[in-house]
């Protein structure tokens, strides 16, 4: 065992993107926790209608589709599948994949796989559940009341105090996420709010959405959020490149870096979005078991996929954190 210990943020970026990081894994993120793009392509086919609404809005010519954090290319397949069907049927899209991990086989010769966002976008960027694997520092309030980085020895997870937080990220704490006392912890969401600043910089026009599990300032948990998974559970946090690292998003911050230009940022729940976007977990009109049997089964499952996206207690809790520009 050895002795060395590192701040929260470069352990998690080496475990997570580093040479055979978690998410340079073959299986990819679906192979140990399920987002809203696998619960449903009901998901994917709101993102198409989101994209199409974005397209007239900009008006003609082709428009750009940005997938941030885009896994194995799963919501970009849905949504270019879904487009018919959402009154985008001969719509010129551009659709681009922005993944550290290599492109895998088999995917849709439409899709650009990318490390970084292009610029210049006209279109819709949309980042679902990237945020959340942006690494940050923890911070731990000590005894003596002040603030001090939390520091980790990737082999094991074991966590000591290090140096107190001082500078930019001692600024960023007091402005969103003040201490709630000794013992109390926090993720220091700076370099997700510079992330999605940068990700919002890069569209000329349109619309930039970010979609995650989230608080906001007057609802931080006094503990931190900062957590692992590993085939589908819960783990502790190890930052030995074994399992994700991820931590809820405090999505208000990010809105108040990334509102530097366009109409002001807009915070809703998944649930609210969704219900815009035509995705409720109404049931079918029970007449239509005696008139379309086979429709009205289709429809139950219809509906009830879409009540697990919009669930309260659930994925319908998760924040969406939308930007015009342009």
């Amino acid at each position: 065992m050895t002795d060395e210990w590192r701040g929260w943020q470069v352990a998690a970026e080496t475990a997570l993107y580093g040479d055979g990081g978690f998410y340079r894994s073959p299986e990819g993120p679906a192979g140990h926790f399920r987002t809203s793009v696998h619960a449903s392509p009901l998901f994917a086919s709101a993102v198409a209608r989101l994209l199409v609404g974005t397209a007239h809005e900009l008006g003609t010519g082709p428009v750009d589709l940005v997938d941030l954090g885009a896994g194995r290319g799963e919501l970009l397949t849905g949504v270019l599948a879904a487009l018919p069907a959402a009154g985008g049927d001969g719509l010129d899209v551009r659709a681009y994949a922005v993944e550290l991990a290599g492109r895998p086989p088999g995917l849709d010769p439409r899709i650009e796989w990318c490390a970084e966002p292009p610029s210049g976008t006209y279109g819709l960027l949309f980042a679902n559940e990237w945020l959340d694997n942006v690494p940050t520092e923890v911070a731990e309030t000590g005894p003596d009341g002040v603030d001090r980085y939390v520091l980790v020895r990737p082999e094991d997870g074991t966590e000591r105090l290090g140096e107190p937080v001082t500078g930019a990220d001692a600024e960023w704490l007091r402005r969103w996420w003040p201490s709630a006392g000794p013992g109390s912890r926090a993720e220091i969401g700076r370099p997700r709010d510079e992330a999605w600043a940068r990700a919002v910089s890069t569209v000329a026009g349109g619309l930039a959405v970010a979609v995650d599990y989230a608080h906001v300032r007057d609802a931080r948990p006094p503990f931190g959020t900062l957590t692992g998974f590993r085939g589908g559970r819960e783990v502790r946090p190890v930052p030995d490149g074994s399992c994700d690292l991820t931590s809820h998003v405090a999505l208000d911050a990010c809105a108040a870096a990334g509102s530097f230009a366009g109409a002001p940022p807009e915070l809703l729940s998944q649930r609210e979005a969704l219900h815009r976007l035509g995705v409720s977990g109404g049931r079918p009109p029970l007449a239509l078991a005696s008139t379309d049997p086979a429709g009205y089964v289709r429809a139950l499952a219809s509906a009830g996929e879409a009540a697990e996206l919009t669930a309260r207690g659930g994925l319908g809790d998760f924040g969406w954190l939308m930007q015009r520009r342009g």
